[in-house]
């Protein structure tokens, strides 16, 4: 965990990140250091780059689509494990310099000039996500289900 990015707090940290910073990656280290076994986060703030993703069942597979210069509304999304490693869930909403809206499957992102916010918060159990055969995707599971 990176001192300078994030700060830990009675729920979980409060993560402030910066012009060329990439969300995911800054999660996952973040998960993996720490060892969270799970959380929620929500965020908002500035994205130099967002790739969105329409998830589209019949190829079971994301149609991506990137835009730049994006002001992130909102940012949710949940962490847990999958295969052992750490699994990043985000949707997120990115206004433009003409009020047009675009969001959806937040596949990427990275910080744009300002920042960044991101709070989460823990979860107390070891959550993992599992493929579901049925869809196509990956689910987060919850213990005993």
């Amino acid at each position: 965990m990176d001192s300078r990015t994030t700060l830990r707090t009675p729920t979980g940290y409060l993560m402030v990140l910066t012009e060329g910073d990439d969300l995911f990656a800054q999660l996952e280290a973040l998960v993996r250091h720490d060892n969270v076994p799970a959380a929620s986060f929500t965020g908002f703030g500035f994205a130099g780059k967002a790739t969105f993703g329409f998830y589209d069942f019949d190829k079971r597979d994301y149609d991506p689509g990137e835009f730049r210069d994006r002001e992130m509304t909102g940012i949710t999304g949940t962490l847990a494990w999958k295969d052992g490693k750490p699994s990043v869930h985000a949707h997120g909403v990115g206004g433009g310099p003409d009020f047009s809206v675009v969001g959806g499957h937040l596949l990427a992102l990275t910080v744009g000039r300002g920042s960044l916010e991101v709070t989460i918060t823990l979860h107390d159990l070891r959550l993992h996500r599992t493929a579901d055969p049925a869809i196509g995707a990956n689910i987060l599971r919850l213990p005993g289900a």
